[in-house]
């Protein structure tokens, strides 16, 4: 009896060990795509390109700030000039902004939580960006 127990069981795991590890494969695969699914909405252009914000990234900071994935496009592109994305903190309350990781590649986060709050100082993309974000989280 103890041999077909463990030949049932060596059968059991040939089978099944592939199986169980394409499912699990597959449910983190899925997963990542979900992360990285974006929702861009476009404040209105300036002289210097666009600004888009990724309306599924918002997400409410434990200081009553707003977190959300921002993304500029400059006008002119080149090797040097690419898409440019930011995690940007929102005070709505205030209209302050502050950018808490910058990259161009959203695998290559270096978040920053201690960046200093700053003014736009009449930014307008950036102003358009606290606007929408701060219209959609109120």
């Amino acid at each position: 009896m103890f041999t077909f127990n463990n030949v049932c069981l060596s059968k059991l795991f040939k089978y099944l060990l592939p199986l169980y590890l394409f499912l699990f494969m597959l449910f983190f695969s899925i997963q990542k795509v979900n992360a990285f699914s974006h929702e861009w909405v476009g404040v209105p252009k300036s002289e210097f390109g666009e600004q888009l914000w990724d309306k599924q990234s918002i997400k409410k900071n434990e200081d009553g700030s707003v977190r959300v994935l921002s993304k500029f496009i400059p006008k002119t592109k080149s090797e040097i000039t690419k898409d440019i994305l930011y995690t940007m903190d929102i005070n709505c309350f205030e209209k302050l902004f502050r950018d808490v990781d910058v990259s161009t590649d959203e695998l290559n986060s270096n978040f920053n939580d201690l960046a200093d709050w700053q003014d736009p100082n009449g930014d307008e993309l950036i102003l358009g960006v606290i606007a929408q974000v701060c219209r959609v989280e109120n």
